[in-house]
């Protein structure tokens, strides 16, 4: 059994990816609320951002976990609804973490809000690489079954560990 064929591989990947997201979530709202509170005005852009990267990617796992597997005859079950979702994602956190690991690199900063700050951008890159193993095995599966259908209907399977029921 191949890696993209694995259901244990996506359990694996939808877990790590919720929980990587609701670690950069409180993470960067604690940032955002020691902004607020020392500064007296709203948080950073970069912070801002990795906050709804977070809300983004619990709305993704949302849609990829359930529409394979409970609207299975739905349009919104296609391949390449599911490689968009995971390729969007990928991208969000990508300019994500650089962002604010180019905010926290030029900043003096010291304390608990500054450590969590750096957490939370070596977090984000940790959910950016685990969206991009899951964005290629979603890719792979494109490309291995676009052959397969030439009627333009590639429905997303829901036994497929891209996208499958975790």
């Amino acid at each position: 059994m191949a890696v993209h064929d694995s259901r244990a591989v996506t359990l694996g990947l939808r877990v790590s990816q919720a929980v990587l997201a609701i670690v950069v979530l409180g993470l960067t709202a604690y940032v955002a609320n020691w902004w607020q509170g020392y500064y007296h005005g709203t948080a950073p852009s970069q912070i801002a951002f990795l906050i709804f990267c977070s809300a983004w990617t619990i709305l993704a796992l949302l849609f990829l976990v359930l529409v394979p597997t409970r609207f299975s005859e739905s349009k919104a079950n296609h391949a390449y609804a599911v490689l968009a979702v995971e390729g969007l994602t990928m991208l969000f956190w990508f300019a994500g973490f650089i962002a604010q690991a180019a905010f926290v690199s030029d900043r003096v900063c010291f304390g608990h809000v500054c450590n969590a700050a750096k957490a939370a951008a070596a977090f984000a890159a940790l959910a950016w690489l685990v969206f991009v193993f899951s964005t290629i095995l979603a890719a792979m599966y494109v490309v291995r079954n676009h052959n397969r259908n030439h009627n333009h209907s590639l429905k997303a399977d829901a036994n497929m560990s891209v996208h499958g029921a975790v």
